[in-house]
């Protein structure tokens, strides 16, 4: 009679645990991620600047361009060692739908519809600002660094309720199956119909090996290899292939522990300690000038990312999240404030990792790239300052939201 409760409150608690050693490990990894933007900023502005531009220009010894795969080094760090980060993004995505705050209708309503209204708004600004100069780059202040503005929250300590650093987090989670969702059909050019289908070939093939009780990992990573070089052939962002395995990754037990669980523990600190600020070093070396600076404040593209991050992402979330809770789809804890969802809210306007990843797909003009990773730095930090500002100074008291 009572192995049913017992049950339940025991996925609780699996759950739970999870949860706080995702933000536990994304915390820590926000420090590595900055530490390695400020080192490629100060590489990239030295005098051994040249060597820099070197490193990341340069070709490994081993080529594989009879592939079709002649990547430098940071080709083959945003193609192919951010494989390993989406994959992560996956399984937490799938953990999220099935035991998390997206599990179901009630918990998922709030955090995606506040997720929504969080890229709507720094879109619709962003288009407004620099639309007639590249609107291709109106994704770019969508999305939300998980790892800083978890670490934003984490200043505040024990005077933020648990609720806001779970609401932050379901948001963010959403926000990532947007941009991939982004990725995926706005920056996919010349699709190919073959090298597709041998992708989708790939589902099918994980969903039939699982069904057979494969457990090798070795069998899944060669399939998950395959789908990659299919999704790259086909014309589609080869990265996509991390998240759909990550998505197909059963959510059942083994020895004990979803599965789920046992390969965010084992793969997420290689993410958020290696690919993640290995990245933010190979990608934010922007040259800094009094000539730069001035001719990146003067652009369009500038401006539209850091109000889009700076304003439009706690904007949109605010606005969204106020509205669902006037039609009383979701509610706000007793114990949260105004000043705590903005302030939340800000920390939602982080978006450095997406937002660099997707400035290198969306922009193609070295000029407008290094306009828009500065953009990005200088929204990413108002926007921390902001955020910790807003949490632990003044008053936490209760206020009415609506």
């Amino acid at each position: 009679m009572t192995t049913e409760p017992s049950s339940d409150k025991a996925r609780a608690g699996r759950a739970s645990q999870a949860l706080r050693e995702f933000l536990h490990t994304e915390s820590a990894g926000a420090i590595l991620l900055a530490l390695g933007a400020a080192t490629a900023l100060i590489w990239a502005n030295s005098p051994w600047s040249a060597s820099y531009r070197d490193l990341w220009s340069s070709y490994p010894p081993v080529s594989l361009s009879g592939l079709g795969l002649d990547f430098d080094l940071r080709h083959w760090i945003n193609d192919g060692a951010m494989t390993l980060f989406f994959f992560v993004v996956g399984l937490e995505i799938k953990r999220e739908l099935t035991v998390g705050h997206l599990n179901s209708l009630r918990t998922a309503a709030l955090p995606a519809i506040a997720a929504f209204g969080g890229m709507l708004v720094p879109a619709i600004l962003y288009l407004s600002i620099a639309g007639s100069t590249e609107p291709r780059g109106w994704a770019i202040p969508v999305a939300t660094d998980i790892a800083l503005a978890v670490g934003a929250l984490s200043v505040a300590g024990s005077r933020l309720p648990p609720w806001f650093r779970a609401f932050l987090l379901a948001l963010a989670i959403v926000d990532d199956i947007g941009a991939i969702i982004i990725i995926a059909v706005v920056y996919s050019s010349g699709v190919k119909t073959w090298w597709l289908v041998a992708g989708a070939s790939s589902v099918l093939i994980t969903l039939a090996l699982q069904k057979l009780g494969a457990k090798s990992p070795i069998v899944y990573v060669v399939v998950g290899a395959w789908m990659w070089l299919a999704l790259y052939k086909a014309g589609i962002h080869p990265t996509i292939a991390g998240v759909v395995m990550g998505l197909l990754t059963p959510a059942a037990m083994r020895r004990g522990k979803p599965l789920i669980d046992s390969l965010q523990h084992a793969l997420h600190p290689w993410s958020t300690f290696g690919v993640v600020p290995i990245f933010a070093l190979a990608n934010s070396g922007v040259e800094v000038s009094m000539t730069g600076l001035r001719d990146a404040f003067g652009s369009p593209i500038t401006w539209g990312i850091v109000v889009g991050l700076l304003v439009g992402k706690p904007l949109g979330i605010v606005v969204a999240t106020r509205l669902t809770v006037r039609a009383r789809v979701a509610d706000l804890p007793a114990d949260g404030s105004g000043r705590q969802l903005l302030g939340t809210s800000m920390a939602a306007g982080i978006g450095f990792t997406v937002a660099i990843f997707i400035t290198e797909l969306a922009l193609t003009e070295p000029t407008d790239q290094a306009n828009a990773k500065l953009a990005i730095l200088v929204a990413s930090i108002l926007s921390a300052v902001l955020s910790i500002v807003l949490l632990t100074r003044g008053s936490s008291k209760s206020v009415e939201i609506d």
